[in-house]
């Protein structure tokens, strides 16, 4: 019964958020703030699934203005967590076909989020030159997830140099997003425990050309994949402390 209404709660509030969205968006059409304002929407709904989440940004990235954001990409869970640290001025680059998915794919686009055609290599190279034009000439942040595709629980994947290329075309540094491991995550379960999701101090990209984009793309997924187990670890002791504490109450 619990499941069933939480279910229904999260259709109902998805559902009036994505209409309520897409017209709210026609005020002002592909303009970049519209992420940030969906973004911190959808990541209210972390409260419905019984999600304890912590947002951290270092003092670093508050101050960087212009950059690259790249973070790491699990699972739909994303879409209530790592939505949580959309920033201002920001948007996100998604495949093409998130456009075909009825009302969010009109939502995605209509907020002024970038779409490129993975399966299309000169087309996706063409992209990241209009991303690095966007970046430029209307002073907007870019968000992508540089593994490309869903890790399902198995750490970070390795990254494609699309996101690496793009910030080094532009001139503006890397701030690399991590979220704490969501594949214990249940629809079913009351308490999801606690979540961590890090905005880090900037990576520069100083030193840095075509030549050896992987080796900066290695760098941050060192980087990235080093806290990750950090955050994990961290994770592990609140909700052990948490379950201690709950089983105190009933007792």
């Amino acid at each position: 019964m619990y499941l069933i209404l939480r279910l229904l709660a999260v259709v109902l509030f998805a559902t009036v958020m994505l209409i309520f969205g897409c017209g709210y968006c026609l005020f002002s059409p592909r303009n970049p703030k519209n992420v940030y304002t969906v973004g911190r929407w959808f990541g209210k709904m972390s409260r419905v699934f019984g999600i304890k989440l912590e947002l951290r940004q270092s003092a670093a990235s508050k101050a960087v203005g212009t950059c690259v954001y790249i973070a790491n990409h699990q699972s739909n869970w994303d879409l209530v967590t790592v939505s949580n640290a959309v920033r201002p001025g920001a948007v996100t680059v998604g495949k093409k076909n998130l456009a075909y998915i009825p009302i969010f794919g009109a939502l995605y686009w209509l907020t002024g989020n970038i779409l490129i055609d993975r399966n299309n290599r000169s087309k996706s190279i063409g992209t990241i030159g209009q991303v690095i034009d966007k970046v430029k000439k209307i002073n907007v942040s870019v968000w992508l997830f540089p593994e490309g595709t869903r890790s399902h629980g198995r750490g970070i994947l390795p990254f494609k140099t699309g996101a690496f290329h793009a910030a080094i075309g532009a001139g503006v540094p890397i701030v690399p997003i991590v979220c704490s491991s969501t594949k214990n995550l249940k629809v079913s379960r009351g308490d999801n425990g606690y979540i961590i999701v890090e905005l880090m101090d900037p990576i520069s990209i100083e030193g840095y050309g075509k030549k050896n984009v992987r080796e900066l793309a290695q760098h941050c997924h060192n980087v990235m994949s080093t806290h990750l187990v950090e955050l994990d670890a961290e994770v592990t002791e609140l909700n052990q402390k948490n379950e201690v504490k709950k089983s105190h109450n009933i007792s």
